[in-house]
């Protein structure tokens, strides 16, 4: 069931069923699974994981799906429309966030006594596997750099197995099943799915409240970061960004070894010097005061530098050597839905990006600015009304980076509209810092005012969690059409 859920459609710890006569099993000795909301980003991985180990397996989905079809030439049974009979015959159910109790398929499983398990659980139980599980957590950046870890990995001939939220080239998906120890993916903290998993070394990128019609607090959030660091094996390391005001806090809660990196000197790991010219970061990297070498990456933005960094001192402190992990970062070019070009046209280039929260906003449009020759166009789709609600303030200021910002209505993802909150009022508060703020309900409107206010050298980017990139395809094709014609 695909409903635009954040952090890779990670779901709760809790069971919504009981297990079948009263019994722990363990999921992957099922033969035949069921997956409710097969067709997610971080869900179809899975399934492909447990097809290529030879498990049969079936699922729902609402609609097809590249995801959903990729899984079928795989040997997926995929069901659409969520339905009873889909579980008949099923040894092991697994569903996904969006997923509530009265699913019918939930419902069915229930009846028929059938162990039922979340998708945080399943992949935490796949990382128990590998020798080397590698876990990255953070309220920005995780996709970006499991991505860069990952794209090390296969650089220096690790062939590890890779479970990512988004569209990478460099493993042709979402998915990559290696032969190796090493087994990459992100761990989000929604729901404090995170905590199911048991690394052998993690990273954490940053924290900022998020997710707060779950947690309530920010300090419920550090609590539950504090418990993942507490959750990585003895043997291993927790990297951790020493820039983060609350790093301490959580850090004190790992039992492994501590590694530190930052962007402002005296860490484990640190940058120095750098250079965002035309957008795209070069910096040297410093190891306990020692200058290891410059990497120039071809990803833009001051953000990716610490991403990279994160990476940097993850797989260095696994022993990868430093070749490959210049090799590595230099080749990586993205991933899809972070700052990914669409097209460029007549001088107008257009992008999108994944940014929802105010901070990765923040960050991706100081990186359009410095790619921009003209002006920068922002285009938000809000994601979630309790998230567009909680921080309102924050997004109110998060586009000053932004010569033109166009708002839609609020993609409501795992969410019901009570009316305390609409697009229209996220509008009006962007617009009282932003004098060239423009407020479209319906999508459909965008690229026509879009196209309208461009000009050659300006950039036009799309923004948000939802379904908001189908106004970037809209926007590619009509500026394709429009040169065409010329």
């Amino acid at each position: 069931m695909r409903m635009g859920v954040t952090c890779a459609s990670i779901v709760s710890n809790a069971r919504i069923g009981e297990l079948g006569k009263g019994e722990e099993m363990d999921i992957l000795s099922a033969h035949r699974i069921h997956m409710i909301g097969i067709g997610g980003i971080s869900m179809s991985g899975i399934a492909e994981v447990l097809l290529r180990e030879g498990h049969a397996v079936s699922g729902s989905d609402l609609k097809s799906s590249p995801l959903t079809e990729r899984l079928i030439q795989h040997g997926a049974r995929v069901f659409l429309g969520h339905r009873p009979e889909n579980v008949e015959g099923a040894e092991a159910v697994i569903y996904t966030a969006a997923i509530k109790p009265d699913n019918p398929e939930m419902v069915r499983a229930k009846e028929l006594g059938l162990p039922i398990f979340s998708r945080a659980e399943v992949l935490g139980r796949l990382m128990d596997r590998a020798t080397y599980g590698l876990a990255i957590a953070g309220t920005h950046g995780k996709t970006t750099t499991t991505s860069m870890v990952s794209t090390i990995l296969i650089q220096a001939g690790q062939d590890p197995t890779v479970l990512v939220g988004g569209e990478l080239d460099e493993i042709g998906g979402n998915v990559r099943v290696g032969r190796s120890p090493y087994f990459v993916t992100e761990a989000c903290e929604y729901s404090e799915s995170f905590l199911q998993f048991r690394p052998y070394a993690a990273a954490i990128l940053n924290m900022e409240p998020d997710h707060l019609d779950y947690y309530r607090t920010f300090e419920r959030v550090l609590d539950a970061f504090a418990g993942f660091a507490s959750r990585v094996n003895p043997q291993g390391f927790l990297v951790i960004n020493q820039d983060d005001p609350n790093w301490r806090r959580v850090a004190d809660s790992n039992r492994g070894r501590l590694v530190t990196f930052s962007l402002k000197g005296e860490a484990d790991w640190w940058a120095r010097d750098i250079d965002l010219a035309q957008g795209y970061p070069s910096f040297e990297v410093v190891q306990k005061g020692e200058g290891r070498g410059r990497i120039s990456l071809r990803v833009p933005g001051r953000h990716n530098v610490a991403n990279a960094l994160a990476a940097v001192a993850l797989t260095a402190e696994l022993g990868i050597a430093w070749e490959d992990i210049v090799k590595g970062l230099e080749g990586f070019t993205g991933t899809h839905r972070r700052f990914e070009r669409k097209a460029s046209r007549g001088g107008i280039s257009i992008y999108d990006d994944y940014a929802h929260h105010p901070t990765e906003i923040k960050a991706t449009l100081a990186a359009a600015r410095q790619v921009a020759r003209g002006n920068v166009i922002a285009i938000f789709q809000p994601h979630l009304f309790s998230r567009t609600k909680d921080l309102l303030s924050d997004f109110a200021t998060a586009f000053q980076e932004a010569d033109v910002v166009i708002l839609t209505s609020i993609y409501a993802a795992r969410e019901k509209d009570t009316g305390e909150i609409s697009g229209a009022d996220l509008a009006r508060a962007v617009a009282q810092w932003h004098p060239r703020t423009y407020y479209r309900p319906e999508k459909e409107e965008i690229p026509e005012l879009a196209l309208s206010l461009a000009q050659p050298g300006d950039l036009i980017i799309t923004l948000g969690a939802g379904d908001i990139e189908r106004v970037a395809d809209e926007l590619a094709r009509r500026l394709s059409e429009a040169k065409e014609s010329v």
